[in-house]
């Protein structure tokens, strides 16, 4: 199946994709939103931070923006991206179903991987016991144990030490593998936190097995007890497709980079969301993503007005 008469493909349809088709469909835009069905916040029974949807689960506030789009005659496809090239007149964009789509520009709306500690129970209490985010969690475990456990962010790792203790007044620092300098040790505990070393190697629960959590052993056999657990997971982008466009890498951050609109390095290409930014929120990815629909909106239409400028300068010269 061949699909070639569109303006712009959006893949993701998360916050970010979504929010973007559904102002590019308002503004007449022929688009389609392609997405493999794996969000990042899949795990979480709610997001938080984003006004008049605090408290939704992510699923059902995923499925008003299906339907949000839909309603405005934009196309949401169910499939994963297995090949982006450019094209003389756009993008060729090709799934894993086999079908393929040209289109005039291009976004990237695709997220990140969070790249989870190797310690046992991380991963499956990820999004219910264990958090990253304590602006988006830490109001539901104020005044509750808690235990921050040393990531490779080290930067991260500290800032949520910090702020948890404004949530509560029983939280721990385990910097398990980060090194913690001691001027940094010195900061926090005078804030109130205290700090336990050793390697981290497991998080406990009430049956020994997958119940409630109740603790964090360490490698001495010593538990920790705590109802939660924050990590500063590697935040990875899933830029592939961005990468096999040409886009071009921020020279600090290693991410690819884009301007205040979104715009990437190659006309046409643009990206929003946590695919550029570890840091976006749902709310946040959704804005940026507004904002970038507006700019593509404006792009595709200097295009339509230099190419109508054309036909009618050259019709008007076959006349004469």
């Amino acid at each position: 199946m061949v699909d070639n008469h569109r303006d712009v493909v959006i893949i993701g349809a998360g916050a970010a994709g979504l929010s973007a088709g559904l102002v590019l469909a308002r503004a007449q835009a022929d688009v389609v939103v392609v997405d493999e069905g794996k969000p990042r916040n899949a795990p979480a029974a709610h997001m938080h931070g984003f006004l008049s949807r605090d408290g939704v689960a992510p699923s059902e506030f995923l499925a008003k923006g299906r339907e949000e789009l839909a309603r405005y005659g934009g196309d949401l496809i169910g499939a994963r991206v297995v090949e982006a090239t450019r094209a003389d007149s756009g993008f060729t964009v090709v799934l894993d179903t086999g079908a393929i789509i040209h289109a005039r520009a291009v976004l990237v709306a695709t997220g990140l991987t969070d790249e989870l500690p190797e310690i046992e129970g991380v991963r499956e209490r990820w999004g219910s016991e264990v958090h990253h985010c304590p602006h988006c969690h830490g109001h539901e475990v104020r005044g509750r144990g808690l235990v921050v456990i040393g990531g490779e962010v080290l930067a991260g790792t500290l800032h949520q030490a910090a702020l948890l203790r404004r949530f509560s007044n029983r939280v721990t620092l385990c910097p398990h593998r980060t090194d913690v300098s001691e001027d940094d040790r010195a900061r926090l505990r005078a804030f109130g936190v205290r700090i336990v070393d050793g390697i981290v190697t497991r998080l406990v629960g009430d049956d020994s097995g997958g119940g409630r959590l109740i603790g964090v052993e360490l490698a001495d056999g010593s538990v920790r007890e705590c109802d939660a657990v924050f990590v500063a997971p590697r935040p990875c982008p899933n830029d592939a497709v961005l990468r096999a466009l040409g886009c071009a890498s921020d020279d600090v951050t290693g991410w690819v980079a884009a301007d205040a609109t979104g715009a990437t390095s190659v006309p046409g290409v643009w990206a929003a969301g946590n695919v550029i930014n570890p840091r976006a929120q749902v709310i946040t990815a959704a804005g940026q993503a507004s904002a970038t629909a507006i700019a593509i909106t404006a792009w595709l239409l200097d295009g339509d007005v230099t190419a109508a400028a054309v036909r009618a300068e050259t019709s008007g010269q076959e006349r004469r």
